[in-house]
């Protein structure tokens, strides 16, 4: 039970000292219609600060686990790590992670349970439009492949034609679905395709012999492989090139643009200080100095963090406390063999797809 005190650190940063008392009684004790007086004459939304101060984060129930070896699990840390980051708090464990399963995920975000996915929900057309949601900047650029045992005659030049016959086992409510069903109609292949409701599930059936094969996004099964291949099974990854483009990256819902710009910005600020070569290690000594759009994103002359409803320093803070975009791929992604060099997640200037807009 978080006590009074508790919530000082956090409110000092966001709303500083004048806010404290009234944003805090606000919270422990609920009585709104003298305390949302209060906040609206300070030009604060009372429903917005409570739902931001106590921010609830989507983590889908072990779908698409990009993990290394226990106890390191590393694409739930990576997406953590943004998303701790994504809470603009000034306090990196100030977000409240909620297990969700891939076909509660948007439901959650329309009710209001959750505020923001993370992890492994793709942009596609139909969830930007009739789902009801928006998305943020691209984190991580995936594509979906498969994996089978090299005992069942899989290798890794091995094409979707080639698992004709084969029984297929992956996630329900997830784009991989139609992704298989549709590259296999095109290769001409018949499968079989089986459905399961958590990651867990799936790979446990696949072990057992229940399928042939299993599908979804590259990197989940790169950390699967890494950390579930029985020492007497070979497991392969294919084919080579992925059969669908999955852009993973934070999801909310519609029509709630001030909080967009400070998820979406604070990714931007996280790619842009990592342009730079600014890092947890060393961002308190950049910004000391700093001059043109490292200073604005550090807080200093012609800042825009508070015109977004944030502190000054709130992106300062994003990479002291998390690190730049670089820092957490290389520190999360590197110990299971996924490197931004020569892929999609390279930088821009590094021939990648990983770029900001202008902090200015």
């Amino acid at each position: 039970m978080n006590t009074k005190e508790d919530y000082k650190p956090l409110l000092e940063r966001v709303f500083g000292d004048d806010m404290i008392d009234v944003v805090r009684e606000r919270i422990e004790n609920r009585q709104e219609r003298v305390i949302d007086k209060a906040l609206s004459d300070a030009g604060v939304d009372p429903d917005a600060l409570v739902k931001r101060a106590l921010k609830q984060i989507e983590l889908p129930e072990r779908a698409d686990d990009l993990e290394a070896p226990a106890p390191l699990r590393v694409y739930d840390v990576t997406d953590e790590e943004f998303e701790q980051a994504a809470a603009v708090l000034g306090d990196a464990g100030a977000v409240n992670f909620v297990a969700l399963t891939a076909s509660e995920r948007f439901t959650a975000v329309q009710t209001g349970d959750v505020d923001v996915l993370m992890r492994n929900t793709t942009w596609t057309q139909s969830r930007d439009s009739s789902v009801g949601m928006d998305f943020g900047p691209t984190t991580y650029y995936d594509g979906q492949q498969l994996m089978a045992r090299v005992s069942d005659g899989f290798s890794g030049s091995s094409s979707v034609a080639d698992i004709d016959g084969s029984v297929v086992c992956t996630n329900v409510g997830t784009t991989t679905e139609k992704n298989i069903a549709e590259a296999a109609l095109l290769a001409g292949a018949e499968i079989t395709l089986l459905g399961f409701e958590t990651s867990d599930e799936v790979y446990e059936t696949f072990i057992a012999g229940g399928c042939d094969i299993t599908t979804t996004d590259g990197s989940a099964l790169v950390g699967r492989k890494a950390k579930m291949q029985p020492a007497d099974q070979e497991w392969v990854i294919f084919p080579a090139t992925p059969i669908s483009k999955e852009p993973l990256g934070p999801t909310y819902g519609q029509n709630d643009s001030a909080w967009a710009d400070a998820v979406n910005w604070t990714v931007y600020a996280m790619i842009i200080m990592d342009e730079y070569g600014v890092t947890s290690a060393n961002v308190d000594a950049t910004c000391a100095t700093a001059e043109a759009e490292v200073a604005r994103l550090c807080g200093g002359d012609g800042e825009l963090q508070t015109a977004m409803g944030l502190s000054a320093d709130a992106f300062h803070q994003v990479i002291k406390q998390v690190g730049s975009y670089g820092e957490v791929y290389d520190r999360n992604l590197n110990p299971v063999g996924l490197y931004r060099e020569g892929s999609a997640n390279a930088g821009w200037l590094d021939g990648g797809l990983i770029y900001s807009p202008p902090a200015r």
